[in-house]
């Protein structure tokens, strides 16, 4: 977001993301992410998130394109 939108845009996401959960990074995540890096030749910081959404049966939605096509993934392109 700073990078793109500039530092008051990255403020404000980070005030977004503290209303969330965090969520530990199990041993059994991490094999799960390391599957899905392999299976989809995803980065493994993508995969994280995706075996994230997966454990906890969420629809993952996304600009970035490592996601499209992957399934429960809601992919928009940028304009």
């Amino acid at each position: 977001v700073l990078r793109e939108r500039g530092e008051n845009a990255a403020w404000q996401a980070a005030a977004a993301m503290r209303k969330g959960m965090v969520i530990d990074l199990t041993p059994p995540l991490a094999i799960a992410a390391a599957a899905l890096s392999l299976r989809h030749d995803l980065p493994m910081a993508d995969s994280l998130i995706l075996a994230t959404a997966q454990a906890h049966d969420a629809v993952l939605w996304t600009q970035d394109e490592h996601f499209k096509g992957l399934p429960r993934v809601k992919y928009y392109a940028k304009k």
